[in-house]
């Protein structure tokens, strides 16, 4: 089994691969306060509700984009499952082509979703992930990475939307009744979701334009299952994108243009 720990600012997920697909998902809270035992404890807790065992598991790939969780994270599954663990960096080489934009400012996150997306699916591609921010990576035709956006995610609009707008209230993130809301939450919920397909749709097609040529729109993140329905154009819906690109990573397997839809 090899473990796969995406460090997220809401989540971190960690994933279990015996094949090419996640045998297990699971999700633990971002807590900035917990210390290395506290995620020792968490994560030991995880594997033994899995019936995993330190002689179960080969190694580790870890992706962060919270730098103060890193090293605890990384700590801990080292103690935990007793085995190396690749962290992806600035240092380490994925084979990922950079079309003029600096790794070091290139998040963690983005690298990984690039690498997994050119495996699966075939470039010029439109990468969307849904997470705490809303990312787009963009890879042309031959599998270099041009650039993107970044934009407030889907929970903290609406979460933003609530702190600052008095007469909003809080409102949970679910599929809309219909386009056209009728009341304060309906109407942000619709606005929310509709929002978000709108934005996958309208960006993809100013990417083609800009490329001139058919974009693959690949859209990923927790988020993803309830916007993919309301996009109008054709879109694929990864899950676990993230968790399969460390998993590749962690076999050495480079990024590529070589994908196939």
């Amino acid at each position: 089994m090899i473990l796969t720990v995406d460090i997220g600012n809401t989540n971190v997920v960690v994933g279990g691969f015996a094949g090419e697909e996640p045998s297990f998902v699971d999700r633990l809270p971002s807590s900035r306060e917990w210390d290395g035992t506290a995620w020792r404890e968490a994560l030991g807790k995880l594997l033994r509700e899995r019936g995993l065992t330190a002689d179960k598991i080969a190694g580790s790939a870890l992706c962060s984009v919270v730098p103060e969780l890193t090293e605890r994270l990384r700590s801990a599954l080292r103690e935990v499952t007793r085995r190396p663990v690749r962290t992806v960096d600035a240092e380490l080489d994925v084979g990922l082509v950079l079309a003029g934009y600096d790794r070091r400012t290139l998040g963690n996150d983005r690298v990984v979703d690039a690498v997994s997306a050119l495996a699966r699916y075939a470039p010029p591609l439109a990468v969307f992930d849904l997470g705490t921010a809303t990312t787009l990576s963009v890879l042309d035709r031959e599998g270099a990475f041009l650039g993107g956006m970044i934009l407030p995610g889907l929970g903290l609009s609406v979460e933003a939307l609530a702190a600052r707008a008095s007469q909003l209230p809080p409102i949970p993130l679910e599929a809309p009744a219909t386009l056209l809301g009728t009341d304060a939450v309906s109407c942000m919920q619709s606005g929310a979701i509709y929002g978000a397909a709108a934005q996958i749709d309208g960006l993809t097609a100013r990417v083609e334009e800009l490329l001139g040529q058919p974009v693959t729109a690949v859209v990923t993140g927790g988020l993803s299952g309830l916007v993919c329905p309301y996009c109008r154009r054709a879109v694929f819906r990864d899950e676990h994108l993230l968790l399969r690109g460390l998993h590749l990573i962690y076999r050495g397997i480079r990024g590529s243009a070589a994908g196939q839809t």
